[in-house]
């Protein structure tokens, strides 16, 4: 059997070497080792390596950035078509940053995480902020994982993005719009220009219902978590229910195409037409005309109606408001 000395003289270290670090032991266990007798102040000892070789072994557990991102997309598998497309998208950005597929997920820090977004997504806060809720959802799915002790993007500031103003509709523009899906070639988008002018559905919303979410007879259109942009159901009330009489209450085929040529129709060129104008419309016609930013928030699926003021300055005047709310 090998003594002490010998197995000292084997490794890089003297036996001054190892009486330093048992001293080093012992005076960091401080109260923990006073009163100990020899047996138990080595047991102790024996513990305190056992555990730190344990956590060192967590600690050097990991995997590539470029495994983590991918598992991180993976473990979504289950959301809409477009939000896997996206979440590919900014995969895509965020690995094409020279070097930094290979990185160890556990080493990064939130100084290179930032610099990664700049370098990834500098150009526009608006892409800055999606990509940084992307790598923060590979960090927080490798805390899941153990892959890493900490998420280091949540100490990287979120861009303020400077939102555009959209100017609501004018009546007379809506007017146009009325009258187009008048026409027989346009008439089974009825219903969905319903739904967008007077109930701020948004277009994607309105595409994905079904027939049995608009519940005339309740009065309301329930738009479900697996259509809404949030995931988050709500229940919109059908305002204006009288002017759907003998519309055919069902979201036809080919929606989008369908509304793209109604627009047209109706004297908007592609140039000309503001993605969300229709929502923008219903909440600056609503809130001119009832006044309660409660119940708007509710309709429109926000979780705070801070957005609703900070977006819907510009309301029309009331009695323009009234006319947009008319039945006919």
């Amino acid at each position: 059997m090998k003594t002490a000395e010998k197995m000292i003289e084997e490794l890089p270290l003297s036996c001054k070497d190892a009486a330093r670090l048992a001293l080093e032991m012992s005076e960091e266990l401080g109260v923990r080792a006073e009163g100990l007798d020899k047996r138990e102040l080595i047991c102790l000892m024996r513990r305190v390596m056992r555990l730190g070789v344990e956590e060192l072994a967590r600690q050097e557990h990991t995997v590539s950035f470029e495994t983590a991102v991918w598992a991180s997309v993976e473990a979504r598998a289950g959301r809409r078509a477009t939000t896997r497309r996206d979440l590919r998208h900014y995969a895509r950005r965020l690995l094409r940053v020279e070097g930094v597929a290979a990185r160890p997920l556990r080493a990064m820090s939130s100084r290179e995480c930032r610099e990664l977004l700049k370098s990834a997504f500098g150009g526009s806060a608006s892409a800055f902020r999606k990509g940084r809720a992307m790598l923060h959802s590979v960090f927080a799915h490798g805390l899941r994982q153990e892959w890493c002790s900490e998420n280091p993007v949540a100490r990287v500031e979120v861009p303020r993005v400077q939102e555009r103003e959209i100017v609501p509709l004018r009546r007379e523009e809506v007017a146009r719009l009325e009258a187009a899906v008048q026409l027989p070639e346009h008439r089974a988008m009825r219903l969905s220009l319903h739904l967008l002018l007077y109930c701020g559905l948004r277009p994607q919303e309105v595409a994905r219902l079904q027939a049995r979410d608009v519940q005339a007879e309740r009065g309301c259109v329930v738009v479900p978590g697996r259509c809404s942009k949030t995931g988050g159901g709500r229940v919109v009330p059908l305002r204006k229910g009288a002017a759907l009489r003998g519309a055919r209450l069902r979201i036809p085929r080919n929606w989008e195409a369908r509304w793209r040529r109604l627009r047209r129709a109706a004297g908007f060129a592609a140039g000309q037409w503001v993605p969300d104008v229709c929502r923008h419309t219903f909440a600056s016609y609503h809130a001119a005309r009832f006044r309660d930013l409660g119940a708007l928030q509710l309709e429109m699926g926000h979780r705070s109606a801070d957005l609703l003021r900070s977006r819907y300055l510009n309301l029309p005047q009331v009695e323009e408001a009234k006319r947009y709310w008319a039945s006919r």
